[in-house]
């Protein structure tokens, strides 16, 4: 079987996928979650004119042909109480921020701006500094009108996005299913973090990284274990991933051609439907996909950076279209730091530092060690540089495009 390119094999992983079901959850528990539907405003905020300021509500009217305006105060308007007559010329209304501004009233005098007075005839106020007309008044509507569609589907919804949902009067939002993806690592050689290795053995950390990324992409991580390299005890883990009714299997290892590598003959004999198998990338050619039934299987390689590389650039992708969103792949370009070979027939994603220059261009730096064993590397980055098939030897100071983590 040749090898896939990236982009086709992308592709074809994503072909027919839809966006899982909705569900109604409370305004309390939307943090994180993918809107699933356009949601518009209940009502007009604020409804109705109202006062952005502790002061006086007056007519700027009466504002006008004297230095130091004299003004009869009628009442008092608290946040939450309406005034209930109508302001009338030579008359001013005590008003506090977020009440309404009563009839007749079209400014605010900030309290600052007044002499207040107590006479015999009743409170009185002395304008000392004449605002602008409309001054300190929050129109009807400033923030947004009833029907204005303000949260659109496909968005993860934010502390900002909360709050904005409550003014609109939404106390609960329709939001993505969120997916579950089954995690199953294979191989004799693993034991798990905090464990004691054999002198043969080593940590697993493809699962946690896995995880991690499948929680930060809005889904819920189910952590099959560690299987042996033992057909029967692989199908159980597999059939365990079916009966949770994984959205997705994700398989770490075992899914090349050596003679225990035994993850796609597993797999096969549960009735998957084999969609591709080796693309031409590095790292991360062996990497497997298929389906079996409803649920997604992709069969990531074990080496650790191409399990994250390859998770990034396929498992990323998959979850987004489950949850109804964009797929941005977060491609920039960048100011080349050092000399790169020519590239094979292979789409290379080279780990590198990434710095913004003052100017505010992106500059990279390779690290001169590539293997796909080193995770230490790729903690240490701040972007993927993209070599195509076949890209020609670049010097220092050429761009380059760039995947930024």
């Amino acid at each position: 079987m040749s090898l896939m390119p990236v982009a086709d094999a992308l592709d074809r992983l994503l072909t027919g996928v839809e966006p899982l079901a909705s569900e109604w959850v409370d305004l309390a528990h939307a943090n994180g979650r993918v809107l699933a539907q356009d949601m518009a405003a209940t009502r007009t905020q604020p409804p109705f004119a109202a006062s952005a300021m502790d002061g006086y509500a007056v007519r700027h009217a009466d504002l006008q042909g004297s230095p130091v305006p004299r003004l009869r105060v009628i009442g008092a308007a608290p946040a939450g109480h309406a005034f209930a007559g109508t302001l009338g010329p030579g008359e001013a209304l005590r008003i506090f921020t977020g009440a309404p501004l009563p009839d007749g009233a079209d400014t605010i005098v900030i309290q600052e701006d007044v002499t207040a007075l107590n006479e015999e005839d009743g409170d009185v106020i002395l304008v000392n500094e004449i605002p602008r007309a409309s001054a300190f008044v929050r129109p009807a509507g400033l923030d947004f009108k009833q029907g204005d569609v303000l949260l659109t589907a496909g968005r993860t919804l934010c502390y900002r996005d909360l709050a904005l949902a409550a003014a609109m009067n939404h106390p609960r939002l329709p939001v993505r299913r969120k997916p579950v993806v089954a995690i199953l690592a294979t191989g004799d050689e693993l034991v798990r973090p905090g464990e004691t290795p054999a002198a043969d053995q080593i940590i697993a950390s493809n699962h946690a990284g896995v995880a991690a990324l499948v929680e930060d992409c809005g889904g819920v991580p189910l952590d099959l274990g560690i299987s042996r390299d033992e057909p029967m005890e692989m199908a159980g883990h597999v059939a365990r991933a079916i009966e949770a009714k994984a959205d997705i299997l994700v398989t770490l290892g075992g899914a090349s051609v050596g003679d225990h590598d035994l993850v796609q003959k597993v797999l096969g004999d549960a009735g998957m439907d084999l969609a591709f198998w080796r693309i031409a990338m590095r790292p991360g050619k062996p990497l497997m996909a298929g389906h079996l039934g409803a649920t997604k299987v992709l069969g990531l390689p074990g080496n650790p950076v191409s399990s994250l590389v390859c998770s990034l650039l396929f498992l990323k992708p998959l979850m987004a279209r489950l949850l109804g969103q964009e797929i941005t792949a977060g491609h920039r370009t960048a100011t080349l730091t050092a000399a790169l070979p020519e590239n094979d027939r292979r789409q290379d994603y080279v780990r590198a530092t990434l710095e913004t220059a003052a100017d505010g261009s992106l500059r990279v730096t390779p690290f001169t060690r590539q293997d796909s064993s080193m995770l230490a590397l790729l903690a240490q980055s701040g972007a993927l540089v993209v070599r195509p098939p076949h890209a020609p030897a670049l010097d220092p100071g050429e761009t380059v495009p760039i995947l930024v983590l």
